[in-house]
């Protein structure tokens, strides 16, 4: 592999290992549904701490069906970043229980950067799909993943 693929492909290509599981993928959104859950796929550079928890809580899809769409509550979230996400987010996300339970980050930018492609993520979901996702990418893009490593954030004195 000499360059690192974009975002939309490395999810397109998932999509379809999805359905070779016979899991539902959508051709046009970013989702796979296995049984009643729906798992989403956000891409995304960068993003600020109290954007990502609305989005995280308030988390439904719009999902086409023929000429209609209906909307859907996301059982979870996977951010594929291809940025590194902020430091406070990543801080703020791990002292809250609830958005861990139904949120993944994947920061893929040193994917992009470096000679050898390593995801740091951030996955305390029990997604049997986001797991499969890491399989993934450590099988069909040669992968390295790593927890994402908590530094205490030095805060200026007053």
């Amino acid at each position: 592999m000499d360059v690192f693929p974009q975002t939309w492909e490395i999810i397109d290509r998932f999509k379809g290992w999805c359905q070779s599981k016979g899991w539902k993928a959508s051709d046009r959104e970013d989702w796979i549904n296995m049984g009643d859950e729906y798992h989403n796929f956000l891409w995304i550079q960068t993003i600020h701490p109290s954007t990502f928890e609305k989005v995280a809580m308030n988390s439904r899809c719009a999902i086409r069906e023929g000429n209609s769409y209906r909307v859907v509550d996301v059982s979870y979230n996977a951010w594929l970043c291809s940025k590194s996400p902020p430091e406070l987010l990543i801080h703020e996300i791990a002292k809250k229980p609830k958005l861990l339970k139904k949120n993944a980050i994947y920061d893929l930018s040193r994917a992009y950067s470096g000679d050898k492609p390593i995801c740091i993520k951030l996955n305390r979901t029990d997604s049997i799909v986001f797991q499969e996702f890491e399989t993934f990418l450590e099988k069909e893009w040669k992968v390295k993943l790593k927890q994402f490593q908590s530094r205490p954030i030095l805060r200026a004195s007053a």
